[in-house]
């Protein structure tokens, strides 16, 4: 980046705003805490819905669509709930304005207050397990296995692009299953899915693991997570998956008849990813100078600069450059010809550059003479001189190649930025120094991890699955400990 823009040594929270904003993925709107997001940085977010959508129905699920309002009265059913999502809830009193009589605008009438309040929906367990309710009577009807697409609004305070924002776009799952062993199951299912998602789409490596009681789903019985680290060394939660057990269903009282003719209750997950993973993406792969884009989830995956000094070589160039995106859009490959009259070569290789494309192919009159292209790769910023011949299959390698090579440089870095430690001082002066995911052992108890926490701003991010015993004594308390956890400071 120019001199204009924060470096990620400098100051990483600017350097990573100013790469939201420059590189047109999102600005702050007129409503505090809200956010727009411009059509490039849409552009990827479709790229991430089109991927996941993909992968819900091809594991069985449906898309619906549910009321983004909720009687106050369904939040208050399922107690963990309502206390979790209390004090972030947006109120809705009042249903009509009226001229003011003294001349001060548009006021709130006041004879138009709501018989209940209504909730802005901060996720929507209580609206689809009170609709459940009418569409489940028999095993017959099981399993339901329902996503939404949608917007929430969880009233944040202190708000950062993408990251934390007081309305945020997302997908939430919501299934209904006749069994405890089916549910679970599903629950780890969805988990499996995002790894997925995150590794192979996003270039993201995760840790899959389970919250601690104190970090579950406000009403879930067990909050499935995948954790990702960013580049400076922060954690970040990308995505959840939660096994409800029979709580909403008997909060809202949804019961089916059995196969042994029983009343029984419904068991339940829910599960969700967000736009955080548009911060995701951004802290994971950018640099210094600006957005690098997985190739899988760039709105463009190869731009084309034309390079001349007339109008005749302009013209010719522009030609050569519209076969060539023929060709490439032929396999596959999402092209742009940047053939804007308005701005010079250099302007734009630094746009794109800054816009993360993965690969920027340059071609002027001498090109057209060899029959050559400048082939550029965003990820290592490298430059090749390639023939026309065959370009697709070179670029397509190209392109892959970067994928992988982005999700490597990604897992270095996260292997070189976790640690163990056995004492609350060696603990401490990692996260001060390195920063990234500490193991460390916990003697299981709600207090001692609010104490860690309150001490030195590190969360237990997840429980591993599948992770190792290992007896050993918590590095707060000194009691025995059978395995290690993962700390570390989150966004």
């Amino acid at each position: 980046m120019s001199k204009e823009h924060a470096t990620r040594e400098e100051n990483y929270a600017q350097w990573y705003n100013d790469i939201v904003i420059k590189a047109d993925l999102a600005e702050n709107s007129a409503v505090r805490g809200c956010m727009v997001i411009k059509p490039y940085g849409f552009a990827i977010w479709e790229k991430m819905q089109a991927a996941l959508d993909k992968m819900f129905k091809d594991t069985g699920h449906v898309n619906a669509y549910f009321p983004m309002f909720i009687p106050k009265s369904f939040l208050s059913k399922e107690a963990a709930h309502v206390e979790g999502f209390a004090k972030e809830c947006a109120v809705i009193t009042h249903y009509r304005l009226k001229n003011d009589p003294q001349g001060n605008g548009v006021v709130v009438d006041p004879e138009a207050r709501l018989e209940e309040e209504l909730i802005v929906r901060p996720t929507s367990e209580t609206i689809i397990w009170n609709t459940y309710k009418g569409w489940i009577q028999s095993y017959r009807d099981l399993p339901i296995l329902v996503n939404q697409w949608a917007n929430v609004v969880r009233w944040e305070m202190r708000t950062r692009l993408f990251l934390r924002t007081a309305e945020f776009l997302w997908q939430e799952g919501h299934t209904a299953h006749a069994s405890k062993e089916e549910a679970e199951e599903e629950a780890r299912r969805m988990l499996d899915v995002y790894t997925d998602f995150a590794e192979n789409y996003m270039a993201m490596p995760v840790l899959r693991g389970v919250k601690t009681e104190n970090e579950r789903f406000a009403g879930a019985e067990d909050t499935y997570c995948i954790e990702a680290m960013m580049q400076d060394g922060k954690a970040l939660q990308a995505g959840t998956s939660h096994f409800l057990g029979q709580n909403f269903a008997r909060a809202f009282d949804v019961k089916f008849t059995s196969r042994e003719g029983r009343q029984e209750l419904v068991w339940a997950t829910s599960w969700g990813v967000s736009t955080r993973l548009m911060g995701a993406l951004v802290m994971t792969h950018s640099d210094d100078k600006g957005l690098v884009i997985p190739p899988k989830l760039a709105p463009f995956q190869v731009v084309i600069v034309p390079i001349y000094k007339s109008e005749a070589e302009f013209e010719a160039v522009c030609t050569s450059g519209k076969k060539i995106k023929s060709a490439l859009e032929n396999v596959g490959i999402r092209v742009k010809l940047d053939d804007r009259d308005t701005h010079k070569p250099g302007y734009k290789f630094a746009e794109h550059e800054f816009r993360g494309v993965p690969l920027r192919i340059a071609i002027g009159p001498r090109d057209l003479e060899n029959g050559t292209v400048e082939v550029a790769r965003r990820d290592t910023l490298e430059k090749f001189s390639f023939q026309q011949t065959d370009l697709a299959t070179k670029l397509q390698h190209l392109l892959d190649q970067i994928q992988e090579n982005l999700f490597t440089k990604a897992l270095q870095f996260r292997e070189t930025h976790t640690f163990k430690a056995d004492t609350l001082e060696e603990f401490t002066r990692i996260l001060d120094e390195q920063g990234g995911f500490v193991y460390a052992h916990w003697d299981g108890t709600v207090e001692t991890e609010q104490k860690i926490k309150e001490m030195t701003k590190a969360t237990i991010r997840c429980i591993p699955l599948n992770n190792p015993m290992e007896q050993g004594n918590c590095i707060l308390t000194g009691k025995p400990s059978s395995q290690r956890v993962v700390f570390a400071r989150a966004y």
